[in-house]
């Protein structure tokens, strides 16, 4: 029979926790691979206690129990977790490691799979434990995984081949350049278990985690250009094998642990944000010297070639087409009544999907009417389902995955009503341009070579200070090509907390995104998203290198929502000159009533 409460899961749990002599044990969301996004067999924390963000965590122990989550869930899971079961904990306030040690007695064993966390957090929380006198165990089996009946197998999906056409360097290439750096550092070979490593590594994608084009596997580079792919063989094609060729020798995914335990002698490069603390102990416990290095993929993946960065501008560019069509119809659709979150979702997805390339959506759309706008990773389902009322705010934040580029977009439009609603209020017109102002900012940054994104993170939220408000998330993350919507290791958000990305150098070719945002809870949300490409910049006797945003995203904003009077002139110009380029690049694609209307959402203010 299948356990149809939260109430009877976490029941369940602690049955089976006795079963395993554990007083406790920590769920977070995870996969093997650390995936900000994760496949549905990984979806543990959901289905124990129903929070469907995609960054959280629970502690489940004898009598009690606490749900984890950040600034940007705090209403969200209030909504979702049942606060009979779960204690709300923010990650601003407290950890783990202070929140057991408040909850625990001496001689406690709080279980935990050594596949989903990382080395850090195990050495950090055991030594926590330790000084209580508690104990951090490693299970031989999840708990969760023993009780979830019903719980899906991983993807079978096939890998597929991402040419070089669209990827701009093969993969011979890419791991003659990590062979180079291994020998460099006199390292014998690098774990890399990030998905998306992977695939940009040996120019595959796949199927096997939602939104996200992603094969699961795991690869183990050596210094001299060879490699060894651990996949399901179901996932391996004839045409696989041709694409990955003679240096790249593939195995059964399940017998990565024991390829780990046969590197012996050797030193092993492991990231330590991506490689998970088993991972580390495999290695050790085969005679391997594991050194916590970051995964030689990741900054030249970020790092966008002249191909990525073209088709990026074409992405966007064809992207932004369905936008103008969906921006179109809320313009005139909501405001007739009888439209929903979920309605509006469903429309945005046909206009992707008439451009006839659309491979997936990057994220699951943020189709957020009135209140639901607070909730800045507000995800819509049958249940939460809102009208989008007329006289009120709409915000739509979505994306879409295409073969020459990933785009995530954000806009933020007024529903007009009768009477009074028929215009925005002055706080919600005073709201959208201080974060229209905090977007221009960035959107116009020059800053000298050597600037991280923290130091470029006041500059968006200088106008809300000023009225005494901010936001929780951060400005700006890094985007995949054909890969992960979230893409390390660059962002621009505050550097409290030693928050990963902030202290990244940016270079030319990463792509950013540029989204501050206001959030009243249980009213309104409002952000403004482009997404930028890091260039240099040539300005006269400049004195060293220095380097600006290229705007990629067009889609018109909001001109009915602005305050003009705070804008400054050269705000205003560059408000012209924004949607000046956004007309060009969109009306060759577009005809009839939306090109009217593009015309029109683009004249001057």
């Amino acid at each position: 029979m299948l356990m149809q409460t939260h109430e009877a899961r976490i029941s369940a749990l602690r049955e089976e926790m006795k079963r395993q002599k554990l007083d406790g044990f920590v769920v977070p969301i995870s996969d093997e691979h650390m995936s900000e996004y994760v496949g549905a067999y990984a979806q543990r924390l959901q289905w124990l206690t129903g929070f469907a963000g995609s960054a959280g965590s629970a502690i489940i122990l004898r009598h009690k129990a606490a749900m984890f989550v950040d600034g940007r869930y705090t209403i969200q899971v209030r909504e979702q977790v049942d606060g009979t079961l779960y204690e709300y904990a923010s990650t601003l306030e407290t950890d783990h490691a202070k929140w057991l040690v408040a909850h625990i007695e001496a001689g406690a064993r709080i279980g935990y799979d050594a596949w989903l966390h990382t080395k850090k957090w195990v050495d950090t929380l055991g030594a926590a434990l330790a000084r209580k006198g508690a104990e951090l165990v490693a299970v031989e089996r999840n708990p969760v995984d023993a009780v979830w009946s019903d719980q899906p197998a991983p993807s079978p999906a096939p890998a597929v081949i991402h040419s070089d056409e669209h990827a701009g360097q093969s993969s011979a290439e890419k791991r003659a350049g990590v062979a180079d750096w291994l020998k460099s550092e006199n390292i014998d070979a690098a774990v890399i278990s990030a998905l998306d490593s992977i695939a940009w590594m040996l120019n595959i994608r796949g199927n096997d985690v939602d939104r996200t084009p992603v094969a699961l596997s795991y690869l183990v580079a050596n210094a001299d250009g060879t490699a060894d792919l651990y996949i399901a063989p179901e996932k391996v094609t004839p045409a696989l094998e041709q694409h990955l060729g003679n240096a790249v020798t593939i195995k059964p995914r399940e017998q990565f642990t024991a390829g780990l335990s046969e590197m012996s002698g050797k030193t092993v490069a492991v990231d330590p944000e991506f490689g998970v603390a088993a991972i580390f102990q495999k290695l050790a416990d085969g005679g391997a010297s594991p050194v916590a290095m970051r995964d030689p993929a990741i900054l030249p993946k970020a790092i966008k070639n002249p191909v990525e960065r073209q088709g990026h501008r074409d992405a966007q560019a064809r992207d932004g087409a369905a936008i103008a069509k969906f921006l179109h119809w809320l313009s005139c659709e909501p405001s007739k009544g009888g439209q929903t979150e979920l309605s509006a979702a469903a429309k945005l997805r046909s206009f992707r999907d008439e451009t006839g390339v659309l491979k997936d959506q990057s994220f699951d759309t943020i189709s957020a009417a009135g209140p639901h706008g607070a909730l800045c990773h507000y995800r819509v389902d049958e249940d939460s389902n809102l009208e989008i009322a007329p006289g009120s705010v709409f915000l739509c934040d979505s994306g879409g995955q295409y073969l020459d580029g990933t785009t995530d977009i954000t806009r933020t439009v007024w529903i007009s009503g009768d009477g009074d609603t028929a215009e925005p209020p002055a706080e919600v017109r005073d709201r959208y341009t201080r974060v229209l102002k905090g977007h221009i900012q960035i959107a116009r940054a020059v800053f000298p070579q050597g600037t991280n994104g923290s130091q470029l993170d006041a500059f968006a939220r200088q106008y809300l200070w000023e009225a005494g408000v901010d936001y929780a998330h951060g400005t700006g993350h890094g985007v995949g090509s054909f890969l992960a919507v979230h893409e390390g290791p660059q962002r621009i958000a505050k550097a409290q907390g030693g928050q990963a990305g902030t202290g990244q150098e940016l270079f030319a070719g990463m792509i950013l995104s540029n989204e501050p945002g206001y959030y009243k809870t249980g009213e309104f949300g409002i952000r403004i998203e482009n997404l930028v490409l890091v260039e240099e910049r040539d300005i006269a006797h400049s004195e060293g290198t220095y380097l600006g945003f290229e705007n990629l995203t067009w889609a018109p904003m909001a001109r009915h929502m602005l305050e003009q009077s705070l804008l400054t002139p050269q705000e205003i110009q560059w408000w012209n000159d924004y949607h000046a380029q956004t007309f060009s690049v969109l009306a060759p694609q577009l005809d009839g009533d939306v090109l009217a209307w593009l015309e029109d959402a683009c004249q001057p203010i």
